[in-house]
């Protein structure tokens, strides 16, 4: 086939030899099949913003490191050089993910190098050497649904652990191997301790998965991982690999509004009251 524009750089440096053929082409990039000497890998090649119908949003951008505050003074004011950092930013979030939890030992692909705006990785593929179905296109007996779900539910406790939430996790970014899930697509991927919006992402993945494998047991939609990872995770002992249950209790005692603004009401004026008192006292020396 064509060499598509982007990987002929890659051909002529010798990272990879051919381009065998497209693999998916979504909103956010085009995945190719290459071959890399005698290994069949994957090269994902990233849509520029102005190419792209995905647009990064903010919610997904806060708490991302960049390389200093002129770019993050740059990236908040949206000028040419700060979307071009943003840029940047949203293709390395990917990248830098994959390293970290495949170190931590999360199923993501492995990955091999980024290379001038091209990640090249492992082609997940399923027993037959074919592209592993997504989790949406696999018929599932109810053990395996569970099997699967109790895998997917830890893989997310295992990175909530080393402080990333995938943030955009579905049954269209699960592949299915030989071994069992893997996760891919992570470039919204999140800081969970940087991000406000981390607990409800987190929560929205953990509900993604339960709402997909419900279907063959649907059981799974009473559980509340979620809830509980977050819980832990607040209180420092979520760890790799804690025990999960998908039990919460939820805490339904009826906020009191006017006793809180009362009782800040109340401190405010004693502080007022003893500030008065010190400058009286002052006033007498």
């Amino acid at each position: 086939m064509k060499t598509p524009k982007g990987l002929q750089d890659l051909i002529d440096e010798g990272v990879i030899d051919q381009v065998l053929r497209p693999l998916k082409s979504g909103k956010e990039a085009s995945v190719y099949v290459v071959r890399s000497g005698e290994d069949i890998r994957c090269a994902k090649v990233y849509k520029d913003m102005a190419q792209r119908s995905f647009q990064a949003r903010v919610q997904y951008q806060e708490g991302r490191k960049v390389r200093g505050s002129r770019q993050m003074r740059a990236m908040g004011k949206a000028t040419k050089f700060g979307r071009k950092e943003a840029e940047a930013a949203w293709k390395n979030a990917e990248v830098d993910a994959l390293y970290q939890l495949t170190a931590a030992g999360v199923r993501v692909p492995k990955p091999y190098g980024y290379f001038g705006g091209v990640l090249v990785m492992e082609l997940v593929t399923d027993a037959e050497g074919y592209s592993a179905p997504r989790l949406g296109e696999v018929e599932l007996s109810a053990d395996t649904a569970r099997e699967y779900h109790r895998f997917l539910m830890q893989q997310v406790a295992r990175m909530l652990c080393v402080g990333l939430i995938h943030g955009d996790l579905s049954e269209y970014n699960v592949l299915v191997g030989p071994d069992g899930p893997v996760i891919i697509d992570l470039p919204q991927a999140v800081s969970a301790s940087g991000n406000n919006n981390a607990r409800t992402m987190l929560r929205r993945d953990v509900g993604n998965i339960s709402i997909s494998l419900s279907r063959f047991a649907p059981e799974l939609l009473d559980t509340h991982y979620g809830e509980e990872m977050w819980a832990l995770y607040e209180l420092g002992e979520l760890h790799p690999d804690s025990e999960l249950t998908g039990h919460f209790e939820f805490d339904e005692t009826i906020a009191d509004v006017d006793s809180v603004m009362q009782s800040i009401i109340d401190a405010r004026e004693e502080a007022i009251i003893r500030q008065q008192g010190r400058e009286a006292a002052e006033q007498e020396d």
